[in-house]
């Protein structure tokens, strides 16, 4: 099976077109949650501002609802507008339902200002060669979003329950023709946490995250990211996914998602 050039096409200047990379792993009608939230990423960060220089500090995307694969309609707006932090909100939209929202806070980036002050960069695991690409149990290995990424795993594994720590390489451009931001990088994988990090058995649970919130540090600095993921279930049906991710040169985002459990 050939690899899609991207996951999506760009239409018009507001409309986008999914290729099978964005397929989710349940259902191919609809689309994985990282795909949409970076393609939301990369809206935001097209939309002008009134501070220069400024990047996403902190994005929530907020999942309407299963995300259909077609034609999306993409709009943002400056909520708040300042000259070093603004909020900036986008969608996408299918027919006439917004599938996917975000808000986002831009904060205004100053090289090096902080740099003495800044956490030291972690020591992290030599990265592994290459492996085969498993999914989850009765996932198909053809899966578009799944073989989109190149997953390398330390610890754990799609189908092994439990905390996963692993690097991630996004393999094609989120959009076909253009290059892919840092952050935008970042989303296509951050949405994962909650499926490499599930503390039960999938074909027996449900764990849905209606939403994501990531707290961006700085933009990664390399293509290859490192993802440390684990769940925590509560006793009332609900749960958190969490993760952190990081390249060679220290921490980079804190992703959180809160979690629907329920036995299937």
């Amino acid at each position: 099976m050939d690899q899609p050039s991207a996951f999506y096409t760009q239409v018009d200047e507001h409309e986008f077109e999914s290729t099978t990379a964005t397929s989710s792993p349940w259902d191919e009608s609809l689309q994985h949650g990282g795909p949409p939230a970076a393609l939301l990423a990369h809206v935001i960060e097209q939309t002008p501002g009134g501070g220069s220089g400024t990047g996403i500090a902190r994005i929530t995307v907020d999942m309407l609802g299963g995300i259909p694969q077609g034609r999306m309609r993409a709009a943002s707006r400056v909520v708040r507008p300042g000259r070093r932090v603004e909020l900036v909100e986008a969608s996408l939209t299918v027919g006439d339902r917004v599938a996917v929202s975000a808000t986002a806070w831009r904060i205004v980036t100053s090289p090096d200002a902080t740099r003495e002050q800044a956490a030291p960069a972690p020591e992290l695991p030599p990265l592994p060669d290459e492996q085969p690409q498993e999914f989850f149990p009765g996932t198909s290995p053809e899966w578009g979003y799944g073989r989109a990424v190149d997953w390398r795993f330390v610890e754990g594994g799609y189908a092994a329950p439990g905390p996963a720590a692993l690097w991630a390489r996004v393999r094609i451009p989120l959009v076909e023709g253009l290059e892919t931001s840092p952050v935008s990088r970042l989303l296509v994988v951050a949405d994962s946490a909650n499926g490499l990090s599930g503390e039960l058995p999938l074909a027996e649970w449900l764990f849905i995250p209606p939403t994501l919130s990531v707290t961006v540090l700085r933009e990664p600095a390399e293509e290859w990211l490192w993802f440390d993921a684990r769940s925590t279930i509560g006793p009332h049906g609900r749960g958190l996914a969490q993760a952190t991710l990081a390249d060679r040169q220290g921490l980079v985002a804190a992703v959180a998602q809160p979690l629907l459990v329920a036995p299937r």
